[in-house]
């Protein structure tokens, strides 16, 4: 049943990229107007997952659940309807609050399963996730070149529907908890502060970066952000405490994931659109959507093979190392990109090195976010890397956006191809600055040589060889 369920997650990527080109021509806008397909989502889900994991903390988790399945097959049914194009981006939008299921279904695992059972789900659930991206994206190209964009959209609405069915059958409720306080003030201010943030970066080149549109809200942004902040370190039960990212490990791990996320779709939210521009336009293949698709499927081939790659890594060398490690097989893919792009085979193997790099960070810093935090805030730190996360996918699809819109002529038609080596250059550089991120916050006297076993007696990242343990005075993992 969770594992149906983490398929909404998938779903809900997988229409994302691949369709762009489909979507600007059903809707006749440009390429950086119908990149917001992709970055909706992605805006609503960094909000949307703490929100529903606090709202779902306690016996409101079966309401929430299914409370957050219905926006999703509503926002379906809008993307698929023949409506305007605002109408078809508040659909993209209102699936976003799928990719906020994943801590329900983790806290569920944890409530309704045995311990080792449990470890095993949720693994098994973040493999789905993966997987199911993958597979999507052919099968969602594939779905809108013989039969239509809105029959791909159609399709994800059932599969939604499906899922909305069973969990209302089958989920089972949350164990008895006392209910904790809602940070509503938080959650408006995070919302507003990063829709704002993304609208300056998206639309800033077609609005002028010196414009007052562009300052106005750019600043707005900025202070409703710097006001979520504050209050997110007052308040007791903030939505997301940042207070679990204090200590130089844990802050290596945050802050390589958002610069990684962010240059991941750069390079996610460009690769297809590449790929589908006619081959005579100077800067496309003139590839199908089916093949657009299918050059994605080595990015979730790779992230597949690479959990149990950074978990032997992490038992061997420092998270340093490994985070360092991912963050530039990135910037070498993104490097290649830049560089050369002539060729599918080309763009295929930039998009599994890019999966391998993506996939080794993610699974390291979730590990070093796991050891660093108590363990009654396990799953609060994880919130926290899981928004970090989304916020770099979003900011990564939306700067995408805005390169598209500066290198598309005044009168339409399609991007030069310098944009695809702007795009590439400016990844490869973010991961270059989350390699040296990594390295230089996660350091031998940040508790990076070792940091000890966590309270189940599993070996944490960084510790030499199964059960290690640790080598640091008693207090180096708090000032870590």
């Amino acid at each position: 049943m969770l594992v149906l369920l983490a398929t909404v997650v998938a779903v809900t990527s997988s229409v994302g990229a691949p369709l762009i080109p489909a979507v600007a021509d059903r809707y006749d806008v440009p390429l950086h107007a119908a990149q917001w397909s992709l970055t909706m989502p992605l805006l609503v889900g960094v909000v949307a997952t703490p929100v529903l994991g606090r709202l779902g903390n306690g016996p409101r988790r079966r309401a929430v659940a299914l409370g957050a399945l219905v926006l999703v097959v509503l926002g379906g049914v809008l993307t698929a309807l023949p409506l305007p194009f605002g109408a078809f981006l508040a659909g993209r939008g209102l699936q976003g609050f799928g990719l906020g299921l994943m801590p329900l279904l983790v806290a569920t695992a944890r409530d309704a399963l045995p311990a080792p059972r449990a470890a095993r789900a949720i693994a098994v659930l973040s493999i789905t996730v993966v997987s199911g991206v993958g597979l999507g994206y052919p099968i969602a190209g594939a779905i809108a070149t013989t039969a239509g964009t809105a029959a791909a959209f159609w399709t994800a609405t059932a599969v939604c529907a499906g899922a909305l069915a069973a969990a209302a059958a089958v989920l089972p409720p949350a164990a008895p908890a006392a209910p904790r306080r809602f940070d509503l003030p938080g959650a408006l201010l995070l919302g507003a502060g990063i829709a704002g943030a993304l609208v300056t970066l998206g639309e800033g080149g077609t609005w002028g970066w010196s414009s007052v549109r562009v300052l106005v809200l750019g600043t707005a942004s900025l202070l409703l952000l710097a006001a979520w902040v504050a209050v997110a370190l007052r308040v007791t039960a903030p939505l997301i405490d940042l207070r679990l990212a204090r200590g130089r490990l844990p802050a290596a791990g945050h802050v390589t994931v958002l610069l990684i996320g962010l240059s991941n779709y750069l390079l996610l939210g460009s690769l297809p659109t590449l790929a589908q521009a006619p081959a005579g336009s100077g800067a496309g293949l003139g590839a199908s959507g089916l093949v657009a698709g299918l050059l994605l499927l080595p990015f979730s081939l790779a992230g597949m093979l690479a959990g149990p790659l950074s978990r032997r890594l992490g038992e061997r060398v420092r998270p340093r190392s490994v985070l360092a490690a991912g963050a530039l097989l990135v910037a070498t893919a993104e490097a290649v990109f830049a560089a050369h792009r002539a060729d599918l085979w080309t763009l295929a193997a930039v998009a599994a090195v890019t999966g391998l790099g993506v996939s080794t960070v993610f699974a390291a810093a979730a590990g070093v976010v796991v050891a660093c935090a108590p363990p009654r805030e396990t799953g609060s730190a994880m919130a926290l890397n899981q928004v970090l996360r989304y916020a770099g996918f979003s900011v990564g699809s939306a700067l995408t956006g805005t390169v598209l819109a500066a290198a598309t002529p005044a009168g339409g038609g399609l991007p030069a191809g310098g944009a695809y080596t702007v795009i590439g250059a400016v990844g490869c550089g973010t991961a270059v600055l989350a390699a040296l991120a990594a390295w230089l916050l996660a350091g031998r006297d940040a508790g990076g040589d070792a940091v000890g076993p966590d309270p189940a007696g599993a070996p944490r990242p960084g510790a030499r060889g199964r059960g290690a343990r640790r080598t640091g005075p008693p207090g180096a993992q708090a000032r870590a």
